[in-house]
């Protein structure tokens, strides 16, 4: 009938309302986002969104990867250590460009507010990482103490807190090559 809408629903509506969530992060910053602000700006109501996400950070991280993808979906193989690591330094930095540093900055904020997978993505990537270090013998043991395998992702995070400016290569390389590669290659 004419003048009818059509209801969305299923992935077509998930994938409208992340990309209201992020032209709304776009148009007024993380910090001035709201969830009544994506619902209006997606032509639904707020009830719709909280089906879905708790909060509005469960909210951006999801339009976040429905825009540009998750480090989980293309684990680097460089055939190095070194090289896997420094990738995946580099797509955390890379993001850190694409969100910029104030979404960022909002998120980890509020990183209390996001279930515990946010942060298990990264050490399940460093963790395959590791494993295939140790399966072409970089290393002595893929059975590294959490806070080692994690401690590249989280000095990253900590570059991306203390800093509003860009993380800089140098300062990847840094993180790779004078903290965790020393630690991870000592003899068991």
């Amino acid at each position: 009938m004419p003048g009818e809408t059509t209801r969305r629903r299923g992935a077509a509506l998930e994938a409208d309302l992340m990309d209201a969530a992020w032209a709304e992060l776009e148009a007024v910053g993380y910090a001035k986002l709201t969830m009544e602000g994506v619902a209006a700006r997606a032509k639904t109501g707020k009830q719709v969104l909280y089906r879905r996400w708790s909060n509005r950070a469960e909210l951006i991280i999801a339009a976040m990867r429905h825009r540009t993808g998750s480090i989980a979906d293309r684990v680097p193989d460089t055939g190095t250590l070194r090289g896997d690591v420094l990738e995946v330094l580099r797509a955390g930095a890379t993001r850190q460009r694409q969100i910029g540093p104030d979404t960022l900055h909002g998120l980890l904020a509020e990183a209390r507010d996001v279930g515990p997978s946010f942060f298990g993505i990264m050490r399940g990537v460093l963790r395959t990482v590791v494993e295939r270090a140790a399966e072409r013998g970089e290393i002595p043991t893929a059975d590294l103490p959490r806070r080692v395998l994690t401690l590249p992702a989280d000095l990253l995070r900590h570059e991306i807190l203390l800093r509003r400016e860009l993380v800089t290569e140098e300062t990847l390389v840094e993180i790779v090559d004078d903290v965790f590669l020393p630690l991870v290659a000592r003899p068991s």
